[in-house]
């Protein structure tokens, strides 16, 4: 059968056309959009991970002047804590069983000003035990300090004041029944972290100390708690104080925050930045809180 022009060109127009249907590839599917890029984690509000608070490190170093003056002649005896040195002092002629405290010192390391304050809690009765964070290093400017300060080991930390809480309460030059701490800025924040880590302590005392603010982990501490704090203070200011005070009514721990219309730093033993007013208040203070807590009176 003969096809007709007209047919063989309609024939041929469908061929062409399921041909080309046939060989055409299906468009590729739209490529996935990558993942968004996870956004950083903000830095913790209470600068709980960083040494110097909220504070940048050369904001802190500029809180932190060593005072020029000579301490007075240590009257203290040194005595070795976990295979590191610490500095005794006894209440003159007094015998054991005494209270007890551990001493931190500020971020400059145990020097002289702080050997003497020491003496000076002894003088109210204590064997007060100055413990050293810095492995026999004491620093004399802001650099040395901050390097000093970052060195410092978590858990060796942690072992170094635990040590230093036993040594307390088993030589028997001191045997103490009730044992305290305290601390000024670094030795403020290692005396929270004594008091999470000890549960036989019966004190802590917290010179604006960097702060933990969780509930959850202040939940560990057994021993009342007394905080001194500068409202003028930048790298701890007050609205962390106020999230300090709020976590340990949560965690059901006693406690009193002081707080001063003061800077940083307002009461360190080895600091230029003394406020005399600030400091002699709180210092009252601090000496009714020990007597209460370790001396029952």
């Amino acid at each position: 059968m003969k096809l007709r022009p007209l047919h063989r060109r309609l024939v041929a127009s469908l061929a062409l056309a399921l041909s080309a249907a046939c060989s055409s590839a299906a468009p590729p599917p739209p490529a996935e959009a990558p993942p968004p890029a996870a956004a950083p984690a903000p830095a913790p509000a209470d600068g709980a991970d960083s040494p110097t608070g909220l504070l940048s490190e050369e904001d802190f170093k500029a809180l932190h002047q060593l005072r020029s003056d000579k301490a007075p002649p240590a009257r203290g005896q040194t005595v070795e804590v976990a295979g590191t040195k610490a500095y005794l002092s006894l209440p003159p002629g007094a015998k054991a069983p005494l209270p007890g405290l551990v001493v931190i010192h500020e971020w400059w390391g145990l020097n002289e000003h702080i050997k003497h304050w020491t003496d000076r809690l002894a003088e109210d009765g204590y064997a007060a035990l100055a413990v050293d964070m810095y492995g026999g290093k004491v620093a004399t400017t802001p650099d040395d300090a901050m390097t000093a300060m970052k060195a410092v080991d978590e858990a060796k930390g942690i072992e170094t004041v635990r040590a230093a809480h036993r040594f307390l309460t088993t030589d028997a030059r001191v045997a103490a029944p009730r044992t305290g701490s305290i601390g000024w800025c670094f030795g403020g924040a290692w005396s929270l972290k004594l008091a999470m880590n000890e549960p036989e302590l019966d004190a802590a005392v917290i010179y604006y100390g960097r702060l933990v603010t969780d509930p959850a982990k202040l939940k560990a501490i057994k021993a009342p708690v007394l905080g001194v704090f500068g409202n003028q203070d930048k790298g701890i200011p007050p609205e962390v104080v106020n999230e300090f005070d709020k976590a340990l009514h949560e965690a059901g721990v006693e406690h009193e925050v002081l707080r001063y219309e003061a800077d940083h730093a307002f009461a360190n033993p080895s600091g230029e930045r003394y406020d005399t007013k600030a400091a002699a208040d709180s210092w009252e203070r601090v000496r009714k809180f020990l007597a209460a807590k370790l001396k029952g009176g």
